[in-house]
Order: structure tokens, then C-alpha cells, then sequence
């Protein structure tokens, strides 16, 4: 049975989410089979898409494929390389806030994060007028053109990441990536050996993607005190210019978690965002609640201060995370495109407050309230703006 190692590894992928030690409701439950849903679809995509002759832009994650406590503000692509091969990669820039680039050396582990050879954003590209641009990776070379990305040993897949922080106005650009010595050429076309040899391909990534992130908070969140967020750092996994706050809560429906951060603004960072994501390492439902914010969408307060608030009960608040259901989870802020190095002072500061305190304790309250009708405009401008941004 040619399917027989992906169908082994989907029922082992069942195990994994079954045994996973932080599975208590059944709430845990069924957004674990939701997740191993996500999954198979992405292994088998992932799979089918591994193709370093031939290569092509796959979306990595998204709404429904979700892994590694993806960014609700990011579309993020892959290709596979091999490092001494050369690719053409060419787009037109679109007009999201950032646009960034990255080589590494494998996939994540359950032991390890790839080392990330290069990585950069779009302001190295030399863009037209018109927008369009051309980068070539390849081998390094003694005459190499401007544009040209050597790739270390081992590169084996490119990174992208397209970035909103204003959904509703920011469009996407478009993306391409060719061998060069294969343009105009075709592939062999499939065989048995080959759908065989690309299903247990699948089962290994599925199995893989599940292990890894399901270690993965234990390495950068669990170990923080709970209820708290560290100070600014750089970005695991080599992203030269992006810092992140890391923290995982803890609460109970009658209490909040306020998040005060200031608001760097676009000359220190483009884009700024906080997000919240569940048990399974993953964003919470971006697309009709509101569980992330950018500093675009966000309401600032006359201060300067970004407060969120993070909650089961609706404080009627612009402002306010929704918790949908979670009493714990994860959260994290994410600063890109920096031109400055961040310290503790651009940092978050938290507070848990009983809700019935809110009131009293936000500097801004009544600045900070929001009417049913707002919010559900809100999440009707959330819904067409992912729905515009997956099209395509």
C-alpha cells in the first residue's frame, strides 16, 4: 500500500496529540485535532512542494495550517534550495510594511533550531520605480553581481515573510524563484517511486513539525515566570532586525492581564504587534476575534503607551485580547524593521487586575471604551482583510 508510512504517521501524529501533557478540557482536545488537521494538510503540501530543481513559492503557514506561534500579521513563504545550484528570485514590492528574506540551513527540530545563514530585509534590494526587483542565490563567487546572495554550506530552503501592520490598506507583492540552469526545462514526471518516496516524506514532516513545537515553548516561554513578558531580545532564529517580547498567562475569567509597552513609532520600528496563542503553540483565531493587534490597529493613549488588555470578559475596550475560551496560552510582541537596537525601557510592562478593577486602574479608561457596534465593525474589517490577503 503505497500510503500505508504517511497513514502510520498520521495515526501516530493522533497519539502525540492525545498524550500532549498540557491536553485538560475538551476544549485542549478538539483545537489539538484541530491543529493535526492543519498539520496533515501542511506535511502534505510541504512534501509535494520539495522540489530544489524546479522550485516554487509555497505559503508556509495560515489560517488553517498553523504552526510555531505564526504571526496573524505575516504571510509567510518557503522554497527549497541546494547550495551549489543558482536561483533567480524575482517579484514586484507590494506595499507591506515589511519584507524580509532568509536562508537557512534545515527545518526546525525537536532538538534544534536551523541555523540561519543570511537573512535581510528588502531594504538591501535595489527596487525600481516600478517596484520590481531581482536577487540571485547561488554558490559564492569571486564575480558576483550586484544582488547576489552567496549561500552558505548546507542552505537548503529560503525564507519570506511579507508583514502587515495596517491590513486593511497594505497590499501583497508578488514572488517568484527559478534554477537558473532550469528555466524553460521540465521535470521528469512522477512516477510510483517518486508519490511513494514523497509520502513518507510527509509522514517524517508530520511527525517532525508535531514533536518540535510541541518542545518548543519549554525553550523561550515556560521557563519565564508566568503571567509576565520578558524584556525586549532578539529574535530566535537569526532575524537581524527583529526583537520580540516572549510570556505565557495563567488567568482565571474574572481577571485581566494588562500589557503596557510604548508605542516606538514607524522611525524605530514599521511594525509592532502583539498576539496571543493558545496551548498548541499557535495564534489564537485571528480572523473573527480579536486576539492580535498591530500599533496600526491599536489605540494609543496620550501618553505615548500602548495598554492591552488581555481577558475572558469583554471590558468594552479598543484595545482588548480576547481570550476565547483560554485560561492559559501565550503571548508575544513583535518589533520589526528596527532601525535601533531595543532595551528594557521599550519594553512591556504587566499588571493582572481584577476585571471589576479595570476602571480604576487604566490611566485612560474612558479614552480606551469601545462600543459593541465598533467592535463588531472591527472584526467585519479582520474578516474581508484576510480574506483579501489569502487570495492569491
Amino acid at each position: 500500500m503505497l500510503t500505508k508510512s504517511f497513514a502510520d504517521a498520521v495515526l501516530e501524529a493522533e497519539q502525540l496529540i492525545t498524550g500532549a501533557p498540557h491536553v485538560q478540557t475538551a476544549q485542549d482536545l478538539a483545537e489539538g485535532y484541530d491543529y493535526l488537521a492543519g498539520s496533515i494538510q501542511a506535511s502534505l503540501h510541504m512534501a509535494w512542494a520539495y522540489d530544489r530543481d524546479f522550485p516554487f513559492f509555497v505559503q508556509s503557514t495560515g489560517p488553517y495550517t498553523k504552526l510555531g506561534l505564526d504571526n496573524p500579521d505575516t504571510v509567510y513563504l518557503h522554497a527549497y534550495l541546494r547550495d551549489d545550484a543558482e536561483y533567480v528570485v524575482t517579484g514586484r514590492r507590494g506595499t507591506t510594511t515589511d519584507l524580509s528574506f532568509q536562508v537557512l540551513n534545515g527545518d526546525y527540530s525537536p532538538v534544534e533550531v536551523p541555523d540561519s545563514l543570511t537573512a535581510f530585509d528588502d531594504r538591501a534590494l535595489d527596487i525600481a520605480a516600478d517596484g520590481t526587483f531581482e536577487l540571485r542565490f547561488g554558490p559564492p563567487r569571486p564575480d558576483a553581481p550586484p544582488g547576489y546572495v552567496p549561500l552558505g554550506p548546507g542552505a537548503a530552503m529560503l525564507a519570506v515573510r511579507e508583514v502587515y501592520s495596517d491590513w486593511a490598506t497594505e497590499r501583497r507583492g508578488t514572488l517568484r524563484i527559478q534554477r537558473a540552469d532550469t528555466i524553460g526545462a521540465a521535470p521528469p514526471p512522477p512516477d510510483e517511486a517518486l508519490a511513494a518516496k514523497r509520502y513518507g516524506v510527509a509522514g517524517k514532516i508530520l511527525l517532525s513539525r508535531l514533536r518540535t513545537f510541541l518542545a518548543f515553548p519549554e525553550w523561550f516561554y515556560l521557563r519565564e515566570p508566568v503571567n509576565t513578558l520578558t524584556p525586549p531580545r532578539r529574535t530566535p532564529g537569526g532575524l537581524a532586525t527583529q526583537f520580540s517580547s516572549a510570556g505565557h498567562f495563567d488567568l482565571t475569567p474574572d481577571r485581566a492581564m494588562i500589557v503596557t509597552v510604548p508605542h516606538a513609532g514607524r522611525d524605530v520600528a514599521p511594525y509592532q504587534g502583539i498576539q496571543l496563542g493558545s496551548r498548541w503553540y499557535v495564534s489564537l483565531d485571528y480572523v473573527n476575534r480579536q486576539t492580535s493587534l498591530t500599533a496600526d490597529q491599536a489605540r494609543p493613549d496620550p501618553d505615548g503607551m500602548l495598554r492591552f488588555v488581555i481577558s475572558e470578559r469583554d471590558p468594552g475596550l479598543a484595545n482588548w485580547l480576547e481570550l476565547t475560551g483560554h485560561t492559559r496560552g501565550y503571548v508575544q510582541i513583535r518589533w520589526q524593521r528596527l532601525t535601533r537596537e531595543l532595551g528594557p525601557a521599550d519594553g512591556p510592562v504587566v499588571h493582572v487586575v481584577p476585571v471589576a478593577d479595570l476602571p480604576a486602574t487604566l490611566p485612560y479608561y474612558t479614552r480606551a471604551r469601545i462600543t459593541p457596534a465598533e467592535y463588531t465593525a472591527r472584526i467585519a474589517a479582520r474578516q474581508a482583510a484576510v480574506a483579501d490577503r489569502m487570495v492569491g
